[in-house]
């Protein structure tokens, strides 16, 4: 179903993605931080659909339908390495930038930081090109919000 998405989002030179098909993939890196500790808690689900409905505007049923859309393609898409690089080549710096932010949001919406999320978020805050010091200020933001 995804794979023709997953094939223009892997290639050696990917487009800029449209909003539609930037949402969807970043979307599914929230879901797979959610997965990584094999707990995808009914929380982590929705503080995905909140993430999305305030960033993209999306009511509750645009919320679910992208979640379980992205919940596909998370399964279908290649490793992490690779999925993340490809998102860093097709999304803009800034939206990059406030997804870190997201990402802490999902894996502290359980209250706890498994060892695995950890892990996942820095590995993934590497490959999308943000700093660690920014990755902190981002975590420091959302405990903030707690």
């Amino acid at each position: 179903m995804f794979g023709d998405f997953i094939r223009r989002l892997t290639q050696p030179e990917p487009d800029v993605l449209p909003d539609e098909d930037a949402r969807l993939a970043l979307t599914a890196l929230l879901v797979r931080i959610a997965r990584s500790d094999n707990d995808y808690s009914d929380r982590e689900m929705e503080r995905i659909d909140q993430i999305n409905a305030r960033r993209y505007g999306l009511g509750p049923g645009a919320t679910a339908a992208l979640r379980a859309e992205a919940e596909v393609l998370e399964s279908e898409a290649p490793d992490t390495v690779r999925f993340t690089r490809a998102i860093k080549d097709a999304v803009p710096y800034e939206q990059r930038r406030a997804v870190v932010q997201a990402l802490w949001q999902v894996v502290l919406a359980d209250g706890s930081r498994a060892q695995e999320e950890d892990a996942l978020v820095r590995m993934v805050t590497n490959f999308l090109g943000i700093s660690d010091r920014d990755s902190a200020l981002a975590r420091q933001a959302v405990d903030g919000e707690a």
